[in-house]
């Protein structure tokens, strides 16, 4: 499914991680302007997407753990680098999965809970009150103590579970809650923040110390 082309619409990959939510954030983005292409996780290679060159690629929720999760690991891997990439709950722990930070069990199932995001106000974050009410269905988590050097926690709940994570060069961000629900009433605007250019590079040198964990 696409979006109808308009001019200078950003062409978004969404890789469909087999999640009912994937139509939700299609439907947002292509409200949102941009030019959206649905694969299934194991309905496209890596080669395809090379070819196919999206603006962004946004990688889906889903039912499993990310080493189930088809080649969306992979893609995180080979085009985080180079190609703004956006990871939701699944998609957002494949990103973890990719840099070596652990996916565990988060000590509770949650379907369908409401949490309070504290965050950075950095990259897709920028300029979202704080806190801001989001929807969570997820049982796994990124374990703080694990996440490399590489990425930078940039959300979590009043229980420090990690609800963002960013990478601290290449334009790489997740979220473990859904944007795409409508019981996260910022999701819009924080899909807004990724499809907008350069919204990186306008805080890629902002530093914020002594937040920890926030």
């Amino acid at each position: 499914m696409s979006a109808e082309r308009q001019e200078g619409a950003p062409r978004v990959l969404l890789v469909d991680n087999y999640d009912s939510f994937t139509y939700n954030l299609s439907q947002y983005l292509a409200e949102l302007g941009a030019e959206v292409e649905v694969y299934r996780n194991d309905r496209i290679t890596l080669d395809e997407i090379e070819e196919m060159n999206p603006d962004k690629i946004v990688l889906s929720p889903g039912p499993c753990s990310p080493k189930e999760a088809g080649i969306s690991v992979d893609v995180v891997k080979r085009f985080g680098e180079r190609i703004p990439l956006l990871g939701v709950c699944l998609g957002h722990q494949c990103i973890g999965e990719a840099y070596g930070a652990v996916v565990d069990r988060a000590g509770e199932i949650v379907h369908g809970k409401t949490s309070m995001i504290r965050h950075k106000d950095v990259g897709i974050f920028a300029g979202l009150p704080n806190p801001f009410k989001a929807i969570r269905y997820h049982s796994l988590v990124i374990l703080p103590e694990t996440v490399p050097s590489e990425l930078e926690i940039t959300a979590t709940t009043a229980n420090k579970l990690v609800m963002g994570i960013r990478h601290r060069e290449y334009p790489i961000q997740g979220v473990q809650f859904h944007p795409e629900s409508i019981f996260t009433p910022q999701g819009k605007r924080l899909l807004r923040n990724f499809l907008r250019p350069g919204y990186r590079d306008e805080e890629r040198r902002q530093h914020y110390f002594g937040l920890g964990y926030l």
